[in-house]
């Protein structure tokens, strides 16, 4: 593989700059007269612009998509055919999670069934946990790409070219949604029955007991 180091460089900023100044939609700035599905979808491409576009147009934010969740209950129907903040929002927190989580798992975080003001706790401690976690992953990616933006702020996370950076965000993302997933599967678990820790514990007492 080749890159441009000045392209890259030059990207890298683009992204950051842009992930500095982008936020998620506060919960009294989603519109909440009633949207019908092509007005819906220009709106959730606004509000996931930094999607890149083909997951936007092809694979994400359609009709078909949004229909499909509808018919599987994984967000509540529309109301005479019109989508309100309450869907909005859960379209928001499914569409930008989708790409690390499977819709199983994402009910977990955004359930159906939740009362307009659960909707709006859970949405705005998304939105906020959004915020931190772009801010978060810009300051890693800064300290990563040291080499690569020619700045002396680096750390023992580094880069020295695009394609070892590739290869760290890769095993990132990876190991990033193992455990997240490890973890949304502990919900009302405890250590007497949440799975290898707890059958780990029982091993070990059932070995000692037999000493």
């Amino acid at each position: 593989m080749a890159y441009d180091k000045a392209l890259i460089a030059g990207k890298l900023r683009r992204w950051e700059k842009y992930l500095d100044e982008y936020r998620l939609p506060q919960w009294q700035e989603i519109p909440d007269f009633g949207l019908y599905m092509d007005q819906l979808t220009t709106l959730l491409q606004q509000y996931l612009d930094y999607l890149p576009e083909e997951l936007k147009e092809e694979q994400f934010i359609t009709a078909a998509t949004i229909n499909n969740y509808v018919r599987t209950r994984v967000m509540p129907k529309p109301r005479s055919r019109k989508y309100y903040r309450v869907h909005i929002a859960y379209l928001i927190i499914i569409l930008s999670l989708k790409q690390s989580l499977s819709i199983a798992l994402i009910q977990k975080v955004i359930p159906m069934g939740l009362e307009d003001e659960q909707v709006e706790q859970a949405y705005s401690a998304y939105a906020q946990r959004h915020r931190r976690a772009c801010i978060y992953f810009m300051d890693q990616i800064r300290s990563a790409a040291g080499p690569i933006l020619d700045h002396t702020e680096r750390g023992d996370f580094e880069a020295k070219s695009t394609e070892e950076l590739i290869s760290m965000l890769v095993v990132m993302s990876g190991l990033g949604r193992l455990l997240t997933e490890k973890l949304l599967l502990l919900e009302g678990k405890d250590l007497t029955n949440g799975g290898s820790i707890a059958l780990a514990g029982v091993r070990r007492k059932t070995d000692s007991e037999e000493k």
